[in-house]
């Protein structure tokens, strides 16, 4: 896992509303490897979704519009594409799960037809050769009896059903990168355990990358080799996976941390709520945007946003935050682990 297959560089996004314009997406810059699963994280609107929609074309413009930025797949530029040129990369260069599936999918075609229309769009297969296809990825996704459920429709299928047939279609062009946008959100505790792990057997079955979007963060620790932290449309903290559970080095990454829940079984453990709100992206702030809820910010993180690195450790690990300055005050007892490795989160 040495070469990026996506490179995203300060890439910002925003919103033309009547209120006035929202800043969805501030200058986020990262890398993804081949093979690996990079976890995007935060709490709902930080700006995870507009992020990977943006890099797939598919958010609205308008009222949506990318404003600066860089992303290049394979070292092809994508956010500079014609609708043509976005529809021939898109299903084809990267696959993309979405949150709901229930909405994601046509309710008026089967669901062998709609799989199949992917492979006769993108790869000129004939119906019955596409239709074929398509009950061996139906299988592939371990749905029992493909060849009937592929002539059914999506209202004949559970909730992990209709997600195995998204992942099924996702898969139909062999994507060198899947985009997962809150795979498990509707799906109860048993359902996302068996698409967790059939999205991990398929990454290395299809030799994929995959881009995990999600704020459980049990989740990642069962699927992310690295993680992005994001907070207010920027990314706070990025690093490998036990970097960021087992040292982690923003305030807000502390936050989360607390908030989860142990595997514990006595009552000393209490979650620990974030308390505040987020910074209103109409405006944001000049400084840090954790600033108004951060118990350790000090009077420089109002008004002077921290450089995107303030570690330099050999892995790579960084942490957008002013307490990582050499010169800051001495509260690194703060970032000590809160865990050991056997109170790790469980995934399920």
């Amino acid at each position: 896992m040495t070469d990026s297959i996506l490179e995203v560089t300060d890439l910002s996004v925003e919103f033309a509303t009547y209120g006035g314009r929202v800043k969805a997406v501030r200058g986020v810059s990262f890398d993804v490897k081949a093979g690996e699963t990079l976890a995007i994280v935060g709490e709902s609107g930080c700006g995870k979704s507009v992020t990977v929609q943006s890099l797939m074309g598919i958010i609205p413009m308008p009222p949506g519009e990318i404003t600066g930025g860089v992303a290049k797949l394979n070292g092809k530029d994508i956010l500079g594409l014609t609708s043509k040129e976005a529809n021939e990369f898109r299903g084809v260069k990267i696959g993309m799960i979405f949150q709901d599936p229930m909405t994601s999918l046509n309710p008026t075609m089967t669901i062998g037809d709609q799989i199949a229309e992917t492979l006769m769009v993108h790869r000129g297969m004939g119906k019955k050769d596409a239709f074929d296809r398509a009950v061996e990825l139906l299988d592939k996704t371990k749905i029992s009896e493909a060849a009937k459920r592929a002539k059914q429709y999506p209202f004949e299928f559970s909730g992990g059903m209709l997600q195995r047939a998204m992942i099924a279609q996702s898969l139909a062009c062999n994507p060198s990168l899947l985009i997962a946008d809150e795979p498990t959100t509707a799906l109860d505790v048993t359902i996302q355990a068996q698409i967790l792990e059939l999205m991990s057997e398929l990454q290395r079955t299809e030799n994929m990358s995959i881009i995990l979007i999600t704020h459980d963060l049990a989740v990642v620790a069962r699927m992310a080799d690295r993680v992005a932290v994001m907070y207010a449309g920027q990314i706070v903290e990025s690093g490998t996976v036990d970097e960021i559970f087992y040292e982690s080095a923003h305030p807000y990454t502390l936050g989360l941390r607390a908030a989860m829940p142990s595997n514990k079984t006595t009552r000393e453990k209490k979650l620990t709520p974030i308390l505040g709100s987020p910074p209103d992206l109409f405006h944001p702030p000049t400084g840090c945007g954790y600033f108004a809820r951060c118990p350790y910010a000090m009077k420089s993180c109002e008004k002077m946003l921290p450089p995107e690195c303030l570690l330099t450790a050999e892995s790579n690990h960084q942490s957008r935050c002013w307490l990582q300055h050499p010169d800051a005050p001495e509260v690194q007892e703060l970032f000590q682990p809160a865990r050991t490795q056997e109170e790790a989160p469980d995934a399920g």
